[in-house]
């Protein structure tokens, strides 16, 4: 059934929007009619040219979207409601428009006959391939509901984790913010006049002013073009990126790069082995749900690499020995990898071996976060330390003078 867009008038003259599904538009003003709204436009909604392969960028979900979505049809499902009235149920109840448009147009799909991953194939900027891939191998399994649980948590865990570290970093960036703010003020406006007293009673400047003034006088007339300069060296930067050479040239020297390397492979190996899990444990084999697996880790370096460890795996060679050759895994997690391939439990060891990993990595992200709240007040304590002396040396040395 086709879902339609409509405005409507309510009892108090107010504009109300939303979205139906009906046979057809005279269907729609008829069911608004019977709400007590008045019809003033009905048309069939633009997320179905996705019948045609058209997709809008209106389409794109956020991952919150994606998990609730989830976790809402694999409870109607594990209840035994059948999965054309479970999509219905989300698409009414949904708040969001964009929400429901998506919902009800995937549902009109499932209605003509297509499987449920196929038609969430239509929208792959709504649902990723790993999300479609997935659900497909809950569907040929018969677990469906298990297996929207397991993406549930997933996708849950991975949301949890971002608003860890943005919620950790938004204390910290104030206070840089802030510090960083007050020192340009006191090197504009303060310094300047002060050692201008200074000068003008004759007393020579320290080394120390004489660099405090230069670096015054540099804020002072060029910091206004800092935050120019900043966006087009990002926009630069960017555009740079956007090359293929380039952007694979970045990437492997992420992975490479004294200081962060540990973390950047981390992060990448994380990801891929979480992906890995949830396919294999869904019933996807394992030469399939490697590629699958790949293609979600944001690394291009590290995604080639991984294509050559797929290949080493067809030809028969052992996961656990395919990724060693690659240097890229931690040994903790080769070694878990290993003892599930040797004790038939593949599929529970990736999993715990990717846990292993991210709990690793959080604890590091939250050390970070953690210590970079303090060193940010010692090093602004430091430069407005700086500055005092700067300002106090010539004070004493006239005062020294005056008696």
């Amino acid at each position: 059934m086709p879902a339609f867009d409509y405005s409507a008038l309510n009892a108090s003259g107010r504009k109300v929007t939303g979205v139906m599904e009906a046979d057809s538009p005279r269907t729609v003003r008829q069911q608004l009619r019977e709400k007590s709204l008045i019809p003033l436009d009905v048309h069939a909604t633009k997320n179905q040219l996705s019948s045609v392969g058209g997709l809008l960028s209106n389409n794109r979900l956020s991952g919150t979207d994606i998990a609730i979505i989830t976790r809402q049809l694999a409870t109607l499902i594990h209840s035994g409601l059948p999965l054309e009235n479970g999509l219905q149920a989300i698409g009414q109840q949904a708040e969001k428009n964009r929400i429901k448009r998506v919902i009800l147009a995937v549902r009109a799909k499932v209605r003509e006959g297509h499987s449920f991953a196929d038609s969430l194939r239509q929208f792959p900027k709504a649902f990723p391939h790993l999300y479609c891939a997935t659900v497909s191998a809950g569907e040929k399994s018969g677990h469906l509901d298990i297996v929207l649980s397991r993406l549930a948590d997933y996708i849950e865990a991975q949301q949890l984790f971002r608003q860890k570290i943005q919620l950790a970093l938004i204390y910290p960036i104030i206070l840089l913010v802030m510090s960083v703010t007050i020192v340009s003020g006191l090197m504009i406006y303060v310094v300047p006049d002060i050692i201008q007293v200074i000068i003008d009673a004759g007393q020579k400047l320290p080394l120390l002013t004489q660099l405090l003034v230069s670096l015054s006088n540099l804020i002072g007339q060029w910091g206004i073009w800092l935050l120019p300069t900043l966006v087009i060296g990002g926009f630069l930067a960017n555009a740079f990126l956007q090359n293929p050479k380039a952007k694979r040239l970045w990437h492997k020297r992420l992975l490479h790069l004294w200081g962060i390397k540990r973390f950047s492979r981390g992060t990448n190996a994380a990801r891929y082995i979480s992906t890995l899990a949830i396919l294999t444990q869904s019933g996807i084999a394992l030469s399939e749900a490697m590629p699958i697996a790949s293609a979600v880790v944001p690394n291009i370096f590290f995604r080639e690499t991984l294509e050559l460890a797929n290949s080493k795996v067809i030809e028969g060679h052992s996961l656990s020995r395919s990724l060693e050759d690659t240097a890229l895994f931690p040994p903790m997690m080769l070694q878990l990898i290993y003892s599930g391939e040797q004790s038939g439990e593949l599929a529970n060891m990736l999993e715990r071996a990717a846990i292993t990993q991210e709990n690793d990595l959080q604890r590091k992200i939250a050390t970070l976060v953690s210590l970079f709240e303090p060193l940010t007040l010692v090093v602004m304590g430091g430069v407005v330390l700086i500055i005092v002396l700067a300002v106090l040396l010539p004070i004493l040395n006239l005062n020294q003078l005056v008696g």
